[in-house]
């Protein structure tokens, strides 16, 4: 039978979950909350880029939603880096509401020990316990690019003594303004720093994937650093979010570094540009417009570059999409296991088992 699924949020990741969703058999999609008032009352089909009438209307309602639809699980892809309470309050209701949950966000509980306080984690446990589900919070990066894949590439290895995780990308096609302006700080003037740059925000951010990764590896960190770039544009130019100044930022890098016994031993390295004649002493893709890197210093070494692509847009379309893919496939694992904030250090490894061509056509 079906698994009866809540929807919640049509944005980048959500709109390609949600069409998922839609076409996949393993799931009945029974209702759909978005938070645009001109979206309450379109079709699912429609508001997922798909030719097809699902029967099922955008409310703006969670509540009544959840009541409509007694989802076995939710699919929350609501923004969560500019709205962290907001979105922690979210899941918590959906929990106690009865539903599993799986989520692109808030970040923080894709690992949120040593990050959140307790007074924050004990309620997201305690809906859990209650309902008798679970919730796995996940993406691309933070997400399947450093945390699954270097586990599967270093278990290769008789030693390891760095694993580094990059992201290089041209973010030109990328139509996210509230991540791009509001959270990264493209646009303003170098120096004028944005939330994700604040103190301490890049180890808040993506320090979840390194306190997971550690533990995975089997140890601990003893402090986790981190440092930024950031590069001006030339002269005045236009992306699909919006317009950039002369002298506003243009490109930025970063880097969030594990540290043990004072070598850097796991490090989360970011390439961002919005155009690709910037900085060419940076790192670059393997691909033109953006791919992943995961580098491993040990026996054996490796150096391994993913490149998504897709019939359907551009790399950042395809990036995304492999983020919406692992939540969405990752629902029946979730739904069975044990109630609590899972991670993937506690579900089994997630096969193309549902989604397969064969699968599908039969």
């Amino acid at each position: 039978m079906a698994i009866r699924v809540l929807h919640v949020a049509t944005g980048n990741v959500g709109r390609i979950a949600l069409s998922q969703l839609i076409e996949d058999p393993r799931f009945d999609l029974a209702g759909l909350v978005v938070s645009n008032p001109k979206k309450v009352g379109r079709d699912a089909g429609e508001l997922a880029g798909l030719d097809v009438v699902t029967g099922v209307a955008a409310t703006d309602d969670l509540d009544a939603a959840l009541a409509a639809a007694r989802p076995e699980c939710t699919v929350y892809c609501a923004i969560g880096e500019t709205r962290l309470f907001e979105a922690l309050d979210d899941v918590q209701k959906i929990l106690t509401a009865g539903s599993n949950v799986v989520a692109s966000s808030p970040v923080p509980l894709i690992y949120p020990w040593e990050l959140l306080p307790d007074r924050m984690i004990d309620p997201i446990e305690d809906a859990c316990r209650a309902g008798g589900v679970s919730i796995f919070t996940t993406g691309i990066d933070p997400g399947w690019a450093n945390d699954l894949l270097p586990f599967a590439i270093a278990g290769t290895c008789q030693r390891v003594e760095q694993v580094r995780c990059s992201e290089i990308a041209d973010y030109a096609s990328y139509d996210g303004g509230p991540v791009l302006f509001d959270f990264m700080g493209f646009g303003r003037p170098v120096g004028d720093l944005p939330k994700m740059f604040k103190p301490g925000m890049l180890a808040a951010s993506w320090g979840v994937s390194l306190r997971m990764l550690a533990r995975g590896f089997g140890f601990e960190l003893d402090e986790i650093t981190e440092w930024f770039e950031q590069e001006p544009a030339p002269e005045a130019f236009d992306v699909a979010a919006g317009h950039i100044p002369a002298g506003g930022v243009a490109a930025v890098r970063f880097q969030i570094r594990g540290v043990v016994g004072g070598k850097e031993v796991l490090v989360i390295d970011h390439t961002n540009r919005l155009r690709g004649d910037l900085r060419p002493d940076w790192p670059q893709p393997a691909q033109d417009g953006g791919s992943y890197r995961v580098e491993i210093v040990g026996e054996p070494s490796y150096r391994v570059d993913v490149c998504p692509s897709s019939a359907k847009g551009d790399h950042n379309y395809a990036a995304i999409a492999v983020g919406a893919g692992r939540i969405v496939n990752s629902i029946p694992d979730v739904i069975a296991a044990p109630p609590g904030l899972r991670t993937p250090l506690d579900l089994p490894f997630n096969t193309a088992r549902g989604v397969f061509a064969t699968t599908l056509a039969g």
